[in-house]
Protein backbone atom coordinates (compact mmCIF):
# COMPACT_ATOMS: atom_id res chain seq x y z
CA UNK A 1 0.00 0.00 0.00
CA UNK A 2 0.87 3.68 -0.83
CA UNK A 3 2.31 5.30 1.91
CA UNK A 4 -0.05 8.14 2.71
CA UNK A 5 1.07 11.69 1.72
CA UNK A 6 1.07 14.75 4.32
CA UNK A 7 -1.82 16.69 3.97
CA UNK A 8 -1.49 20.58 3.58
CA UNK A 9 -3.32 23.28 4.07
CA UNK A 10 -3.71 23.89 0.37
CA UNK A 11 -5.65 19.69 0.59
CA UNK A 12 -7.84 21.21 3.34
CA UNK A 13 -9.18 24.07 1.00
CA UNK A 14 -9.06 22.02 -2.16
CA UNK A 15 -11.46 19.02 -0.71
CA UNK A 16 -14.57 21.87 0.31
CA UNK A 17 -17.17 20.90 -1.93
CA UNK A 18 -15.40 16.95 -2.60
CA UNK A 19 -14.98 15.71 0.51
CA UNK A 20 -16.29 15.88 4.27
CA UNK A 21 -13.27 16.53 6.14
CA UNK A 22 -12.37 14.66 9.50
CA UNK A 23 -10.82 17.04 12.08
CA UNK A 24 -10.69 15.70 15.60
CA UNK A 25 -8.40 16.35 18.92
CA UNK A 26 -5.22 14.97 20.07
CA UNK A 27 -2.95 15.90 22.63
CA UNK A 28 -0.22 13.48 23.50
CA UNK A 29 2.46 11.48 21.29
CA UNK A 30 0.15 8.33 21.59
CA UNK A 31 -3.35 9.62 20.50
CA UNK A 32 -1.81 10.98 18.15
CA UNK A 33 -0.32 7.93 16.98
CA UNK A 34 -3.66 6.21 16.53
CA UNK A 35 -5.43 8.92 15.42
CA UNK A 36 -3.42 9.60 12.38
CA UNK A 37 -2.45 5.72 11.23
CA UNK A 38 -7.12 6.12 11.08
CA UNK A 39 -5.99 8.48 8.10
CA UNK A 40 -7.85 11.70 9.45
CA UNK A 41 -7.97 14.76 8.00
CA UNK A 42 -7.05 17.34 10.46
CA UNK A 43 -5.97 16.65 13.89
CA UNK A 44 -6.45 19.95 16.70
CA UNK A 45 -4.57 20.00 19.76
CA UNK A 46 -7.63 22.05 21.31
CA UNK A 47 -8.00 23.92 24.34
CA UNK A 48 -9.66 21.81 25.26
CA UNK A 49 -7.19 19.87 26.76
CA UNK A 50 -7.53 22.67 29.74
CA UNK A 51 -11.16 19.97 31.04
CA UNK A 52 -10.16 17.40 29.56
CA UNK A 53 -6.45 16.57 30.56
CA UNK A 54 -5.66 18.90 32.61
CA UNK A 55 -8.73 18.90 34.86
CA UNK A 56 -9.57 22.70 35.03
CA UNK A 57 -13.02 24.01 34.96
CA UNK A 58 -12.39 25.95 31.30
CA UNK A 59 -9.97 26.46 28.36
CA UNK A 60 -9.52 29.95 30.13
CA UNK A 61 -6.74 28.23 32.50
CA UNK A 62 -4.34 26.84 30.07
CA UNK A 63 -0.79 29.48 28.48
CA UNK A 64 1.07 29.24 25.58
CA UNK A 65 3.47 26.91 28.18
CA UNK A 66 0.66 24.08 28.39
CA UNK A 67 -0.25 24.01 24.36
CA UNK A 68 3.20 24.19 23.12
CA UNK A 69 3.88 21.22 25.50
CA UNK A 70 1.21 19.18 24.08
CA UNK A 71 1.44 20.62 20.64
CA UNK A 72 5.26 19.33 20.64
CA UNK A 73 3.95 15.67 22.01
CA UNK A 74 1.69 15.03 19.22
CA UNK A 75 4.42 16.36 16.49
CA UNK A 76 6.50 13.50 17.47
CA UNK A 77 4.06 11.68 16.57
CA UNK A 78 5.26 12.98 12.76
CA UNK A 79 1.31 13.01 11.87
CA UNK A 80 0.23 12.85 8.13
CA UNK A 81 -2.71 14.65 9.33
CA UNK A 82 -2.41 18.20 8.98
CA UNK A 83 -1.62 19.55 12.50
CA UNK A 84 -3.47 22.24 14.02
CA UNK A 85 -2.54 24.11 17.54
CA UNK A 86 -4.95 26.60 19.81
CA UNK A 87 -3.76 29.22 20.34
CA UNK A 88 -4.91 29.87 23.98
CA UNK A 89 -6.71 32.62 25.49
CA UNK A 90 -4.74 36.20 25.70
CA UNK A 91 -1.83 34.60 23.45
CA UNK A 92 -3.43 36.98 20.20
CA UNK A 93 -5.86 39.35 21.31
CA UNK A 94 -3.67 42.10 23.27
CA UNK A 95 -1.84 42.90 19.70
CA UNK A 96 -0.54 41.68 16.38
CA UNK A 97 3.08 41.82 17.30
CA UNK A 98 2.49 39.54 19.94
CA UNK A 99 -0.14 37.15 17.98
CA UNK A 100 2.32 37.11 15.22
CA UNK A 101 5.69 36.00 17.56
CA UNK A 102 3.30 33.65 19.68
CA UNK A 103 1.85 31.83 16.66
CA UNK A 104 5.22 31.48 14.79
CA UNK A 105 6.04 29.76 18.36
CA UNK A 106 3.38 26.89 17.51
CA UNK A 107 4.99 26.28 14.24
CA UNK A 108 8.48 26.32 15.78
CA UNK A 109 7.81 22.87 17.82
CA UNK A 110 5.99 21.25 14.80
CA UNK A 111 2.70 22.31 14.13
CA UNK A 112 1.18 23.14 10.37
CA UNK A 113 -1.22 26.05 11.20
CA UNK A 114 -3.06 27.78 14.16
CA UNK A 115 -6.15 27.93 15.08
CA UNK A 116 -7.78 31.45 16.97
CA UNK A 117 -11.48 32.02 17.62
CA UNK A 118 -13.65 35.59 17.20
CA UNK A 119 -14.50 37.32 14.01
CA UNK A 120 -14.23 40.77 12.33
CA UNK A 121 -12.35 42.27 14.86
CA UNK A 122 -9.91 39.69 14.59
CA UNK A 123 -9.16 40.17 10.80
CA UNK A 124 -5.67 41.90 11.41
CA UNK A 125 -4.45 39.34 13.47
CA UNK A 126 -5.14 36.91 10.80
CA UNK A 127 -3.73 39.00 7.93
CA UNK A 128 -0.59 39.68 9.90
CA UNK A 129 0.13 35.91 10.85
CA UNK A 130 -0.95 34.90 6.96
CA UNK A 131 1.41 37.36 5.80
CA UNK A 132 4.06 36.07 8.50
CA UNK A 133 3.63 32.90 6.60
CA UNK A 134 1.78 31.18 9.35
CA UNK A 135 -1.95 29.54 8.40
CA UNK A 136 -4.80 30.55 10.50
CA UNK A 137 -7.88 28.28 11.16
CA UNK A 138 -10.95 30.59 12.30
CA UNK A 139 -13.73 30.02 14.59
CA UNK A 140 -16.98 31.43 15.10
CA UNK A 141 -20.48 30.93 16.70
CA UNK A 142 -19.77 30.01 20.16
CA UNK A 143 -16.19 30.60 21.09
CA UNK A 144 -15.25 29.18 24.48
CA UNK A 145 -12.25 31.65 25.30
CA UNK A 146 -15.34 34.51 25.29
CA UNK A 147 -18.14 32.12 27.53
CA UNK A 148 -18.01 34.88 30.09
CA UNK A 149 -18.85 37.66 27.85
CA UNK A 150 -21.55 35.31 26.08
CA UNK A 151 -23.47 34.26 28.35
CA UNK A 152 -21.82 31.01 29.04
CA UNK A 153 -22.29 28.03 26.93
CA UNK A 154 -25.20 28.56 24.48
CA UNK A 155 -26.79 27.89 21.41
CA UNK A 156 -25.84 30.69 18.83
CA UNK A 157 -27.83 32.23 15.88
CA UNK A 158 -31.28 31.08 17.00
CA UNK A 159 -32.12 35.24 16.42
CA UNK A 160 -31.49 36.58 12.74
CA UNK A 161 -29.60 39.25 14.43
CA UNK A 162 -27.64 36.81 16.11
CA UNK A 163 -26.98 34.63 12.70
CA UNK A 164 -26.25 37.92 10.91
CA UNK A 165 -23.06 38.71 12.76
CA UNK A 166 -21.65 35.32 12.46
CA UNK A 167 -22.09 35.11 8.76
CA UNK A 168 -20.23 38.49 8.78
CA UNK A 169 -17.39 37.37 10.99
CA UNK A 170 -17.16 34.41 9.03
CA UNK A 171 -16.88 35.82 5.57
CA UNK A 172 -14.76 38.88 7.47
CA UNK A 173 -11.59 36.23 8.79
CA UNK A 174 -12.24 34.42 5.46
CA UNK A 175 -11.40 37.44 3.51
CA UNK A 176 -8.59 38.11 5.86
CA UNK A 177 -6.86 34.87 4.62
CA UNK A 178 -8.14 32.10 7.39
CA UNK A 179 -7.79 28.53 5.27
CA UNK A 180 -10.89 27.13 7.59
CA UNK A 181 -13.19 28.08 9.74
CA UNK A 182 -14.59 26.46 13.15
CA UNK A 183 -18.57 27.00 13.17
CA UNK A 184 -18.96 25.63 17.05
CA UNK A 185 -22.54 25.24 18.59
CA UNK A 186 -24.74 27.32 15.94
CA UNK A 187 -28.17 26.37 14.96
CA UNK A 188 -27.52 24.71 11.28
CA UNK A 189 -28.95 26.92 8.90
CA UNK A 190 -26.45 29.36 9.83
CA UNK A 191 -24.24 27.02 9.47
CA UNK A 192 -24.93 26.01 6.30
CA UNK A 193 -25.30 29.72 4.84
CA UNK A 194 -21.60 29.97 6.08
CA UNK A 195 -20.90 27.21 3.94
CA UNK A 196 -22.24 28.59 1.30
CA UNK A 197 -20.72 31.98 1.33
CA UNK A 198 -17.26 31.93 2.67
CA UNK A 199 -14.49 30.05 -0.38
CA UNK A 200 -12.50 27.92 2.26
CA UNK A 201 -14.11 24.85 4.38
CA UNK A 202 -16.28 25.19 7.19
CA UNK A 203 -15.78 22.62 9.80
CA UNK A 204 -19.01 21.75 12.47
CA UNK A 205 -18.95 20.96 16.12
CA UNK A 206 -22.31 20.50 17.27
CA UNK A 207 -23.65 22.73 14.27
CA UNK A 208 -25.46 20.34 11.88
CA UNK A 209 -24.60 18.65 8.98
CA UNK A 210 -24.36 21.46 6.34
CA UNK A 211 -20.51 22.20 6.98
CA UNK A 212 -17.44 21.01 5.03
CA UNK A 213 -16.43 18.63 7.51
CA UNK A 214 -17.00 17.87 11.57
CA UNK A 215 -14.62 17.71 14.10
CA UNK A 216 -15.35 16.25 17.95
CA UNK A 217 -12.72 15.96 20.98
CA UNK A 218 -11.37 12.46 20.98
CA UNK A 219 -12.24 12.15 25.06
CA UNK A 220 -15.93 12.36 24.08
CA UNK A 221 -15.34 10.41 21.41
CA UNK A 222 -13.74 7.56 23.54
CA UNK A 223 -16.58 7.88 26.72
CA UNK A 224 -13.87 9.96 28.87
CA UNK A 225 -15.56 12.90 29.34
CA UNK A 226 -17.38 13.28 32.53
CA UNK A 227 -19.46 16.15 31.25
CA UNK A 228 -19.99 15.68 27.20
CA UNK A 229 -21.58 18.34 25.25
CA UNK A 230 -25.08 17.92 24.35
CA UNK A 231 -23.92 17.46 20.36
CA UNK A 232 -20.82 15.03 21.27
CA UNK A 233 -21.39 11.03 20.36
CA UNK A 234 -19.70 8.66 22.66
CA UNK A 235 -18.45 5.60 19.80
CA UNK A 236 -17.54 3.79 22.94
CA UNK A 237 -17.40 3.56 26.48
CA UNK A 238 -13.60 3.35 27.07
CA UNK A 239 -14.05 4.55 30.62
CA UNK A 240 -15.46 1.08 31.51
CA UNK A 241 -12.85 -0.77 29.38
CA UNK A 242 -10.16 1.25 31.46
CA UNK A 243 -11.41 -0.01 34.84
CA UNK A 244 -12.26 -3.24 33.97
CA UNK A 245 -8.29 -4.10 32.91
CA UNK A 246 -6.90 -2.41 35.84
CA UNK A 247 -9.50 -4.10 37.95
CA UNK A 248 -7.87 -7.76 36.81
CA UNK A 249 -4.53 -6.30 37.49
CA UNK A 250 -5.79 -5.29 41.21
CA UNK A 251 -7.23 -8.41 41.70
CA UNK A 252 -4.44 -10.70 40.18
CA UNK A 253 -1.76 -8.49 41.84
CA UNK A 254 -4.26 -9.14 45.29
CA UNK A 255 -4.30 -12.75 44.88
CA UNK A 256 -0.33 -13.51 43.72
CA UNK A 257 -1.61 -14.20 39.85
CA UNK A 258 0.66 -11.15 38.44
CA UNK A 259 3.55 -11.51 37.60
CA UNK A 260 3.63 -14.87 36.36
CA UNK A 261 6.57 -17.00 36.20
CA UNK A 262 7.85 -15.82 32.21
CA UNK A 263 7.47 -12.25 33.36
CA UNK A 264 10.59 -12.26 35.59
CA UNK A 265 13.93 -13.76 35.66
CA UNK A 266 16.46 -15.61 37.48
CA UNK A 267 20.40 -14.94 38.18
CA UNK A 268 22.74 -17.72 36.90
CA UNK A 269 23.12 -20.83 38.25
CA UNK A 270 24.97 -20.75 41.45
CA UNK A 271 25.64 -17.08 41.61
CA UNK A 272 22.40 -16.97 44.47
CA UNK A 273 24.23 -19.33 46.81
CA UNK A 274 27.35 -17.02 46.05
CA UNK A 275 25.54 -14.20 46.72
CA UNK A 276 24.19 -15.35 50.38
CA UNK A 277 27.35 -16.66 51.79
CA UNK A 278 28.68 -13.32 50.77
CA UNK A 279 26.20 -11.69 52.26
CA UNK A 280 26.96 -14.14 55.64
CA UNK A 281 30.97 -12.89 54.87
CA UNK A 282 31.58 -16.64 54.04
CA UNK A 283 34.23 -16.21 51.40
CA UNK A 284 33.94 -18.33 48.06
CA UNK A 285 36.52 -20.82 47.33
CA UNK A 286 38.14 -19.71 44.27
CA UNK A 287 36.99 -21.45 41.06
Amino acid sequence: MAEREKVTVRKIVNLKGKKPIVMITAYDYPTAKIVDEVGVDIILVGDSLSMTVLGNPSTLQVDMNDMLRHTAAVSRAQPKSLLVADMPFLSYEANVNEAVRNAGEFLRVGADAVKIEGGSEYTDVVKALTRAGIPVMGHVGLTPQKHKLLGGYRLMGKTAEEAKEIIEDAEAIAEAGAFSIVIEYTASEVAAEVTKRVKVPTICIGSGPFCDGQVLVIHDVLGLSDAPPPFAKKYVNLKDIIASAIKSYKDDVENNRFPQEEMYWHMKDGEYERLLNMLRGVTSPEP
